[in-house]
């Protein structure tokens, strides 16, 4: 009984998920639309580091602010996403010492 729970509960959240991903596939959008869908998951991103760039050191937002424009320079630059991670966190390092 557990078993057939367990199977049941994994294609209720299985289904969901393959459904979609077969019906985008076969689907053909216009090129201003898939422009807009490939630039979502840089806006997800960005809606959940900014928070975290404001709030690195309580009433010190500006370290943070700082950090995140590093990561952005270095991020232009074309270099290594652990590079501009590594170089975002050492400078907020140095800057609380």
């Amino acid at each position: 009984m557990i078993l057939l729970i367990i199977i049941g509960m994994s294609l209720a959240t299985v289904i969901p998920r393959f459904i979609p991903a077969f019906i985008v596939h076969k689907l053909v959008f216009r090129e201003w639309l898939n422009n807009w869908l490939r630039a979502i998951p840089y806006a997800a991103l960005g809606a959940l580091i900014f928070p975290g760039i404001l709030s690195v050191i309580e009433g010190e937002p500006h370290i943070g602010i700082i950090g995140g424009i590093v990561a952005i320079v270095l991020a232009s630059f074309g270099l290594n996403i652990v590079l501009v991670v590594i170089g975002a966190i050492a400078t907020v390092f140095l800057l609380t010492l």
